[in-house]
């Protein structure tokens, strides 16, 4: 029984809607991401990617989380191979940037689209989904 609901606590949740008046709140309750841990950067299709992060999370007394973001409709990405990930100095965090019918995804403090396309690492979509998830 103990088993089964962590199953379903943990491995089945569902992924959330991340909309662009919710980013500010988002970042700040994990600190923008600061210091967190890159865990994977993933393809799922031409038009859909997957960054996990490892981060601290505020609103559990800054216990240790996995959030997975899902990126959908993607225009435009630049990654870096699997192997690099580990490497990535996340001490400036992510930027997360809402323009029209658009998200733009960062590492590092970025104000625009435009200079987020000069990151090492970003990814441009037209939707945003989260699932959180143990460390």
């Amino acid at each position: 029984m103990k088993t089964d609901l962590w199953n379903v606590w943990v491995v089945n949740r569902p992924m959330k809607p991340l909309l662009t008046n919710n980013l500010k709140t988002f970042l700040q309750r994990f600190d923008n991401f600061r210091d967190a841990e890159f865990r994977s950067a993933e393809v799922i299709s031409p038009t859909n990617i997957s960054v996990t992060l490892a981060t601290q999370d505020g609103a559990r007394a800054f216990d240790w989380i996995t959030i997975t973001l899902a990126f959908e409709g993607v225009s435009d990405a630049k990654l870096i191979e699997t192997n690099k990930l580990a490497f990535i100095d996340m001490s400036d965090g992510i930027s997360l940037i809402p323009e029209t019918n658009q998200i733009a995804f960062s590492i590092g403090s970025y104000n625009d689209i435009n200079a987020i396309k000069n990151a090492n690492l970003f990814v441009i979509s037209n939707s945003l989904k989260y699932q959180e998830g143990q460390f």
